[in-house]
């Protein structure tokens, strides 16, 4: 089972970055997708961000496209979010997943996703 670790939340203001890293010391990110997703109080996880490890490809949330970027470090098995300008409704906890397919299809959705971290809380205060 693919363990995975996630860093890096935290308090900010709105219009300030975060950046937050998702780790995987079980070597498995050569295969496979990995995503990020968020949850806010109450609702249902919602998909921000995913790279497929065998054309490099992302998909984006349309509301984070322009604010946030995923990427990869395959040397150090790390997938990080690079989340700037950030705004209130950005406030959430944060998980990174992995699951083993490449496709694009239902990359969005996340009970396609077989792994999960514990999550990070982002607060961005107005």
């Amino acid at each position: 089972q693919v363990q995975l670790f996630e860093s890096g939340g935290g308090l900010v203001q709105a219009g300030d970055s975060l950046r937050l890293t998702c780790e995987d010391p079980g070597r498995s990110f050569t295969r496979g997708t990995m995503g990020w997703f968020r949850q806010f109080p109450g609702k249902e996880r919602e998909f921000v961000a995913a790279f497929t490890s065998l054309f490099h490809k992302t998909y984006y949330l349309d509301s984070v496209k322009d604010r946030f970027t995923v990427s990869r470090d395959d040397t150090k098995n790390t997938m990080y979010l690079q989340m700037n300008s950030l705004k209130p409704e950005d406030t959430a906890v944060y998980y990174c997943a992995a699951r083993p397919s490449q496709s694009a299809m239902l990359v969005m959705d996340s009970s396609t996703y077989s792994d999960w971290g514990q999550g990070t809380q982002v607060t961005v205060s107005s």
